[in-house]
């Protein structure tokens, strides 16, 4: 196997065509080491886009390497047009030490746009957006839920601008949030002027294949509708719709027990109906949780161990239009 080169900055419009492979340092650790993330980098021969691809910007948060690996696996350089560039971990502390939060534990996806004089995890984070996302015309940034939790296939979006509409619809998702800026990455990069979506894609600490093939799938969409490959885009299934949703927010508990949620993933709920039950060790019911509004379940616990103010589900507000 080829040695891969290492670099400081990634310089898109200096690279020839073709299929690069990178290590970027960011920062170093304390015996001086370099900390590096890795680069998958596709140039066909004719201009274009470029559409940047990050993942594992949370440690545990798997599906999205596998996504991108498998994209990139499938890219056709002679029928490329633009590049692609694809981050499969870009949180390389929290990656190695299986954990969501950065090496400071702080999280990343917090500190965004982060600072070059600040500490750790924000000199990190702004070098990942100066050194590799300030380059890319669209960003999609993959992600799943955190511990504890589980989440739909869904889509994070500023639908109120139309390409980033147009970005979070083709991928086809079961549901689809409007979110405006955040201080996540995605905001740090559309305050760049790129046009960037977030895509919630299942379970952390593991790959599911279902979950990894409709990302790719979406992915494709982007690559076509933008013009950097020919085909044809994947509508969605007409017997199930991407729900749009104007908000949302998670409903919490107000003491500890044992959690038991009652509604899956994608579920309509009506307002007043039972969603939960907290009890206590002896298996005394402690509380019984209604769902406040109508609406679907976009995500939830599976963790029965719950600490005063845990998460129960996260609920959807669906768009009237």
């Amino acid at each position: 196997m080829p040695s891969i080169p290492t670099i400081h900055n990634l310089q898109v419009a200096s690279l020839p065509p073709g299929h690069h492979r990178f290590w970027l340092t960011l920062v170093s650790d304390g015996l001086s080491r370099s900390v590096q993330i890795p680069l998958l980098v596709s140039k066909g021969q004719k201009e274009g886009p470029v559409l940047g691809i990050t993942a594992v910007v949370h440690g545990n948060e798997l599906n999205g390497l596998a996504a991108i690996r498998q994209l990139f696996q499938q890219l056709d350089l002679s029928q490329l047009r633009g590049t692609v560039v694809g981050v499969p971990v870009a949180n390389t502390p929290g990656f190695l030490r299986g954990t969501r939060r950065f090496s400071d534990d702080m999280d990343l996806n917090r500190v965004m746009p982060g600072a070059e004089d600040g500490y750790e995890s924000q000199v990190y984070a702004a070098r990942l957006l100066n050194r590799v996302v300030n380059q890319f015309d669209y960003l999609l940034d993959l992600h799943t839920a955190s511990f504890g939790r589980i989440n739909s296939f869904y889509v994070r979006a500023n639908l109120n601008d139309p390409t980033t509409a147009v970005l979070a619809h083709l991928q086809n998702a079961d549901i689809i949030l409007h979110k405006e800026l955040d201080g996540t990455l995605r905001s740090a990069a559309a305050e760049l002027g790129i046009y960037a979506i977030t895509i919630e894609m299942g379970n952390p600490y593991r790959f599911q294949r279902s979950m990894v093939q409709a990302a790719v799938g979406g992915l494709r969409n982007v690559l076509i509708h933008f013009g950097l490959t020919p085909g044809e885009i994947t509508p969605p299934d007409p017997t199930a719709p991407p729900v749009v949703c104007d908000r949302s927010y998670w409903l919490y508990t107000e003491q500890g027990g044992i959690l038991e949620v009652y509604p899956s993933l994608t579920t309509r709920v009506a307002a007043g109906e039972p969603v939960a039950r907290l009890s206590n060790v002896f298996g005394d019911v402690l509380q019984e949780y209604t769902a406040p509004e109508s609406g679907i379940v976009i995500g939830r616990s599976i963790n029965p161990v719950n600490q005063t103010g845990g998460r129960i589900l996260h609920l959807g507000l669906i768009s009237a239009e």
